[in-house]
Formats: structure tokens, sequence, C-alpha cells
């Protein structure tokens, strides 16, 4: 398989590209340790009219400096003081758009993931919901600014395309109407997801 390149990350429709990404591998070689897993859930954020988008409103601090950087790096962000969320940037320089990680399928380093996560066997929970996929691959605030060409965090292309759900966003109540887009996507059947909601919808091919 193929790495996805820079030209991938910087096109313009963050909600295609969040639904493309299902399918695709996550790999990274940190500490000499390589993990990787099949991306089975994603969430779009677009910079310039999604009020869940840490950069809405043009909003430039310290934190979201690298979601204006051309798309193709890494965002990654502490929540609650405790998760290290992972967000792939997209698009041209100064858009801000971003791609949350939120779940993936294991396929290699099961052994590493695990004791990262403290886990003494696979299942669901080891790497799904966005702080656990961090943990399990390694990938922490060191991480800010990574280019995704590099040799420590990458994404495979695809080699089969998966059957999709469309859903409405996760836990971005106060994004008012915006927590409602359909900016959500994820594998059907897989056991890998966060949450699944009864309204939850098959994307059509």
């Amino acid at each position: 398989m193929k790495k996805l390149n820079a030209a991938f990350y910087q096109q313009d429709d963050v909600v295609a590209l969040a639904r493309y990404l299902i399918g695709t591998e996550l790999v990274t070689e940190i500490d000499g340790l390589k993990t990787s897993g099949i991306i089975t859930e994603t969430e779009a954020y677009r910079g310039y009219d999604d009020k869940a988008c840490h950069a809405h409103l043009g909003r430039f601090t310290e934190r979201t400096k690298v979601m204006y950087e051309t798309g193709g790096v890494a965002y990654v962000y502490l929540c609650y003081g405790i998760h290290h969320l992972f967000n792939i940037i997209t698009n041209k320089k100064h858009n801000a758009d971003a791609i949350l990680i939120r779940a993936i399928q294991p396929t290699s380093g099961l052994d590493h993931m695990l004791k990262r996560r403290n886990k003494s066997k696979v299942e669901a929970s080891l790497t799904s919901g966005p702080g656990n996929v961090s943990k399990a691959l390694g990938i922490s605030k060191s991480h800010y600014g990574e280019d995704l060409q590099g040799s420590q965090i990458y994404i495979l292309d695809k080699t089969k395309t998966l059957p999709i759900i469309q859903s409405v966003r996760i836990g971005i109540d106060y994004a008012g109407e915006d927590a409602q887009l359909p900016w959500r996507f994820y594998a059907a059947d897989n056991p890998y997801v966060s949450k699944k909601l009864k309204a939850d919808t098959p994307c059509q091919e």
C-alpha cells in the first residue's frame, strides 16, 4: 500500500476527505515501535463556517495555529487534561479544516497497544474513541505539527472500499445548529466504533 500523498490532504472538501479516510490505515513508528490500524471512524471540522471547529471565526492561538498550515500535518491537543486527540489538517494554507480520528481497528503492534493502554486482551475499547486511539498508537502533544509524509505518523491508502455509515458528530452541543451536521463517518458492522446512533444512515455510493 502507498502513503496518501500531500495533494490528498490539500483538497478543499474536508467532509469528503473524512469519508474517504474510512478504510485507510493509520501507522505510527514512535520510539522504535510500529503500530497500525484501519481507520473506522472520523469527524470533519470546517474552519470558516463551523461553530464546532476550534478555529471558528478565525480563532488563532498557540493551540490552533497549526490548523492554518497547509494540509497534511497533525493537530494534537489535550482534551479534559487527560486525552490526546489526533486530528489531520486538510485544505490549502489558512483554511483551518481538520479531521478527527475517532477509532481504528488494530492491525499490527497489538502487544505495544495493549501495554500502552494497560490492557490484557484485544477488544473494541482498545482503540475506540479518539483518546484511546492516540494512546494505543503512542501519539501525544509532542507530535503536534508532525508531517504526515514523514516516518513517525502516516496513512496508507485503502485496498478496498468499506460500507460506511453517516452520522451527526458527538459531544459538541455547544455548536448549536452545527452540532447536527452529518459530518461523522464510520465503518458499518465494525465493533471498533465509539458510538452508534439510531438515526445514523448508510452512505450512498
